[in-house]
């Protein structure tokens, strides 16, 4: 009877012992157990019904003893099953960098965390083997022998292996995997049991040594090796392209751009964090950090074979010489490299290193998660220090800081000053929707051949970029068809609403290569032309109010002239120079409104945001860092100008389109439409200008932090007081009083 106990004992069943139907029908589902119920969970091993011979106090004892061979069995079942190779599918080509590319629609099976925690269960099944071993030998040496043998001998399995069952049932029926198994584990390791406690950490150590194999393909190759879907890191669903008729946006074509480099796709878009996969006791912000950690080998691993990137040490020395002298000249051309290898952007030395910190937490016997943040933050600092090598040192990333400064905000004034000049007559006219772009390029590469000079090495990489501008065009166009009693007149409003609506989506397109896209995303690239069209509009604006004066100034002097030849046949000339003077008031009004808007955003706003920029630059080694600075100098740039916030936006916008309005509708004042059309703009600009300072002019704004030059801007604006007592209502007319007015002069 002892003999059949111990074969009982390791899953065996005879007459001794029986396996109960429900058992068998057990095993024959095994393979496919979920959904059952939690509850038939117990053991299926009974004694036979005849063994008549057996006290109840046998029986019981017995009995308790052969419910763990009912466990071992069905551990062992799921160990040798996990654990059989079969469920692996052939493994991929590691040695490429996209290996872990899966096949769509291809449905994987099993799991590698199991596998892992059947081998930690192996372990535990084979102790319990050698203990019934030696229970065997004990009854084979003993003259005498007794159950009380056999229970001593495997008393302490009765705390371990049902446990480890109910483990593994709930493991099949709800057919967890990866992290989730991994925080079950972690879940079930606090318990008052200390035998149980340093088996399941057992079995969690198995787990963690998959977790840290994918993570040294990841954080030391850049391969996503994860053949299950079971890593907290995962590779993004294709998408179908939308809207592929949309090829005219630029956005649109940044990206297509993008996705010819498959590094720049994986990191702008390629992996993203599995919540689900991702182990409650691993902190979002270090897998964040273990993202950027594979993404940034990713790309150091694969440079771009078209990349030219430049010498670091003449780089060095030529930012430290430029810095010197207050960075205001163009930088000279620099010698590149045409061909650059992985083992010049991360040293092997580096990867070793990165590999021995993980290797070291792996061998640990446990999991200690203040050492494993730390070895992720001094991962992801040796990636972002060598992405920063490679961005901002050999990329020369400020330099391109400074082009987008000198081109997309107008810190080029010369150049943008004789581009509007140069297209002032062509922008007085409608844009054609076909030719528009066209018609452009040719005073944009005048204003070029006269303004930049060869020494400008950025130069090539801008164009100029003239969108589809859509329904306000068709909307002029319709105004164009009005019947009026002055069809010279109304051609010519309707002309200029077109002119003004539509050649203020003028926009500029900046080529960045290799490896410049991971820091000028399109996103940051749409920002710049955000900020770009605001500006230009506002120097299209003061030019022309600029312009007006000269124009009209000039005709006055002419008038003057000939009304000091011939003073007794020049009284209409003199009626019109004294009609025209308060309108001049009003142009005086709406330039020092531009002037002081100009002068806030480009010295108040950019200049001293692009100060603090490179105040980081300089002192920042981390790719990530300058990011955030990158991110938070355009957010500021947009939010103190104020594009942010709609109603100011708004007013601003009108502002503009009512000074162009004036200064082209003054230039035939003699009729008397115009001159009422001139009044209603007069009326219309002192409503918005009164709007935009009273809301400038609020504790919401010029209280806060958002804009800390605010207050500078309003100061110039009301220096003598007169929009805030026009902002009270003082002037209740639409017309500016001489008096009154004449103060701003």
């Amino acid at each position: 009877m002892l003999h059949e106990l111990l074969l009982a004992l390791l899953g065996f069943t005879g007459d001794f012992v029986l396996d109960s139907s429900s058992s068998a029908r057990r095993r024959s589902s095994s393979a496919d157990a979920v959904g059952a119920g939690d509850g038939d969970v117990g053991p299926a091993f009974r004694l036979a019904p005849d063994l008549t011979f057996l006290q109840p106090s046998e029986r019981s004892a017995i009995e308790r003893l052969i419910s763990l061979g009912f466990y071992y069995r069905e551990l062992n079942r799921f160990a040798t099953e996990s654990r059989d190779l079969s469920w692996i599918q052939p493994s991929v080509d590691v040695s490429s960098p996209h290996a872990d590319v899966t096949l769509k629609g291809k449905v994987r099976k099993g799991s590698s965390y199991r596998r892992a925690i059947a081998n930690g269960i192996a372990e535990i099944l084979s102790v319990y083997r050698s203990a019934v071993l030696q229970v065997e030998q004990n009854l084979l040496s003993d003259p005498l022998p007794i159950l009380a043998t056999v229970t001593h001998g495997l008393n302490k399995f009765e705390v371990l292996l049902p446990p480890l069952y109910e483990l593994v049932m709930e493991i099949e029926q709800k057919d967890i995997k990866g992290g989730q198994l991994l925080n079950l584990l972690h879940k079930r390791c606090h318990c008052g049991v200390p035998e149980l406690q340093s088996c399941i950490q057992r079995l969690l150590w198995h787990g963690h040594q998959v977790m840290f194999n994918q993570l040294t393909s990841w954080m030391v190759y850049g391969i996503l090796q994860d053949q299950y879907h079971e890593f907290f890191i995962r590779r993004q669903v294709d998408r179908d392209v939308e809207n592929e008729s949309s090829q005219t946006d630029v956005a649109d074509k940044v990206a297509q751009k993008l996705a010819k480099d498959t590094s720049l796709t994986s990191w702008h878009s390629g992996f993203h964090l599995s919540l689900d996969m991702l182990p409650e006791y691993i902190h979002m912000r270090v897998a964040e950090s273990i993202l950027f950690a594979g993404k940034a080998i990713r790309v150091l691993r694969n440079p771009s074979p078209g990349a030219t990137l430049q010498d670091p040490s003449v780089l060095k020395g030529s930012h430290r010489t430029q810095s010197s002298t207050g960075g205001s000249g163009a930088p000279k051309e620099l010698p590149n490299f045409s061909t650059i290898s992985a083992e010049e952007l991360l040293p092997q030395a580096e990867a070793d290193k990165v590999d021995a910190m993980l290797k070291n937490l792996k061998h640990s016997s446990e999991f200690h998660k203040r050492l494993f943040e730390s070895a992720v933050s001094s991962i992801r600092t040796i990636a972002a220090n060598h992405l920063w090598q490679l961005v901002v040192v050999r990329a020369d990333l400020n330099g391109h800081l400074r082009a987008l400064k000198d081109y997309f905000l107008l810190a080029k004034g010369d150049f943008f000053q004789c581009f509007l000049e140069e297209s002032r007559q062509l922008m007085r006219l409608p844009p054609r929707q076909s030719t528009a772009e066209a018609d452009l390029i040719v005073p944009f590469q005048l204003a070029a051949l006269k303004t930049i000079g060869d020494e400008d090495k950025y130069f090539h990489r801008v164009s100029l970029r003239m969108p589809l501008f859509g329904m306000k065009s068709s909307t002029s166009q319709k105004d164009l068809q009005k019947p009026n009693t002055s069809e010279l007149s109304s051609q010519g409003k309707a002309s200029s609403e077109l002119a003004l609506d539509g050649w203020h989506s003028i926009t500029l397109e900046y080529s960045v290569d290799w490896p410049l896209q991971l820091f000028f995303t399109p996103d940051v690239l749409s920002k710049y032309r955000k900020v770009f069209q605001y500006l230009i509009r506002l120097k299209r604006t003061q030019m022309e109010l600029e312009k007006s004066w000269t124009a009209v100034m000039h005709q006055d002097h002419v008038d003057f002239s000939d009304y000091c030849k011939d003073r007794k046949n020049s009284s209409a000339t003199q009626l019109r120079r004294l009609r025209t003077k308060p309108f001049w008031r009003v142009r005086e009004h709406m330039a020092f409104l531009i002037r002081n808007l100009q002068f806030y955003i480009q010295v108040d706003v950019i200049e001293s945001q692009w100060n603090v920029l490179q105040a980081h630059v300089q002192d920042s080694h981390d790719f990530t860092e300058l990011v955030t600075f990158h991110q938070d100098y355009l957010s500021a740039l947009i939010s103190q100008s104020f594009l942010d916030i709609g109603s100011v936006s708004r007013i601003l916008d009108s502002i503009m389109k009512l000074c162009l309005q004036f200064c082209w509708s003054i230039e035939q004042y003699e009729t008397g439409s115009n001159m009422f059309e001139i009044d209603h703009i007069t009326e219309e600009f002192n409503k918005k200008s009164n709007s935009l300072y009273t809301i400038l002019r609020s504790s919401r704004l010029a209280g806060s932090q958002r804009a800390p030059f605010l207050r500078q801007f309003l100061m110039r604006l009301n220096f003598n007081s007169f929009f805030e007592t026009t902002a009270r209502g003082v002037m209740n007319s639409g017309r500016l009083r001489p008096s009154t007015a004449s103060t701003q002069l």
